[in-house]
């Protein structure tokens, strides 16, 4: 098992959800982190139907059990009317519930009871850099994927189909997300060929043979479900005319790889660049959420084409994702152009697969893989 970085509240001090994508790891964690914790599972269908029908029966059995002082709800999506009864348990019972789920779109959509601002808000991520420690291996994670159990295994296509197949099954079809489901699946092909890119949600309707209004509403299934999330354009003093359109990372490198039909993909290619860009994105996300060190990640581009892929915070650092060996004055553009609109950026930074570090007369921090997550995640980054 590896270490995760998230730091969860210990037992009985606080209630919170806990929210991830499908096989992030999060049941394994709160066993971990709970081993004496009340467990409801709500993916075991007597515990589902059970609670479904009557979910008065949560306050029932725990006003009859006053020793139990830590509950743990896995996948509470499922039945969201339990929320109310968590709400009156932390209430008049004192007791503090771990609430874990893969998505948060029925209890949103539905009205749920969000407990009022009673809870804390956590999310985990797959595996990230600092977790694997001497397990890191970047080519094996831009193939197999961020989630441990695929990142673990030798033969990860097969299950990442079967990921894909499950979450169309489980997580949209079962919960009623989409009316089409061969129409989404479509567009989580399209969709696919998108990550890292502006998203430009006419030309994926016109291909999938949908409307534009779908597919954005698909977008936020994605996001919803926690496969995926926008990454907002910096837009903030303006000296040249930029871009304002969002753009996508999924928040799986594996199963990019298997919508979009890449096969294995080998350093040095465009394809490795372009999941080279969403593992960085990956392990900034990771690292905001797990450490809170900074507030807003963004990304800058002019009207000319022009980019820096990320802008961290307002302008502290700048970020750019060169999956190469030999970073060039032509890779450095995106960056020059963004310290001329913006002198005032802390620091400017190009992830590589260069092997030492160095700097650039201009002040470019040219960084290795391996130091770059070094000093992400000891905060000398950021």
């Amino acid at each position: 098992m590896f270490k995760r970085f998230i730091a969860l509240p210990k037992a009985a001090r606080e209630t919170f959800f806990l929210w991830g994508p499908r096989q992030s790891g999060k049941s394994t964690l709160l066993r971990a982190a709970y081993p004496d914790a009340l467990w409801i599972d709500l993916l075991k269908a007597d515990e589902y139907r059970r609670y479904a029908a009557a979910p008065e029966r949560l306050r029932e059995e725990l006003l009859a059990a006053p020793e139990v002082q830590q509950v743990v709800i896995d996948e509470v999506q499922k039945v969201p009317a339990l929320l109310d009864e968590v709400h009156w348990l932390i209430e008049n019972r004192g007791v503090c519930f771990a609430l874990c789920g893969s998505s948060a779109r029925k209890v949103r959509k539905g009205h749920a009871n969000l407990l009022g601002g009673r809870a804390a808000r956590y999310e985990l991520f797959g595996l990230v850099s600092a977790e694997l420690g001497k397990s890191f291996d970047l080519v094996r994670l831009l193939n197999h994927g961020y989630l441990p159990r695929l990142y673990q295994n030798n033969r990860p296509q097969r299950l990442l189909h079967a990921y894909i197949s499950d979450y169309l099954k489980e997580e949209v079809a079962a919960e009623g997300l989409v009316r089409n489901l061969p129409a989404f699946a479509k567009f989580l092909d399209f969709a696919a060929l998108s990550d890292a890119e502006l998203i430009n949600c006419s030309t994926i309707a016109r291909d999938c043979g949908v409307s534009s209004h779908t597919v954005a509403s698909y977008f936020e299934i994605l996001v919803d479900t926690l496969l995926g999330r926008f990454l907002p354009a910096y837009t903030k003093r303006p000296k040249r005319r930029v871009i304002l359109a969002d753009k996508f990372y999924f928040a799986d490198v594996g199963i990019v790889n298997v919508l979009s039909k890449r096969g294995e993909i080998q350093m040095g290619s465009a394809l490795f660049g372009k999941a080279f860009e969403n593992w960085v994105h990956h392990e900034l996300v990771a690292y905001n959420a797990y450490r809170e060190k900074f507030g807003t990640l963004s990304y800058w581009r002019l009207a000319s084409g022009i980019e820096v892929d990320f802008i961290v915070d307002d302008m502290r650092v700048a970020i750019e994702a060169k999956a190469s060996r030999n970073v060039q004055s032509h890779d450095l553009k995106g960056l020059r152009a963004l310290g001329e609109d913006h002198p005032r950026v802390d620091a400017r930074v190009v992830v590589s697969l260069e092997p030492k570090v160095r700097r650039t007369d201009d002040g470019i921090l040219v960084l290795p893989v391996a130091e770059f997550t070094k000093r992400l995640w000891s905060g000398a980054l950021v």
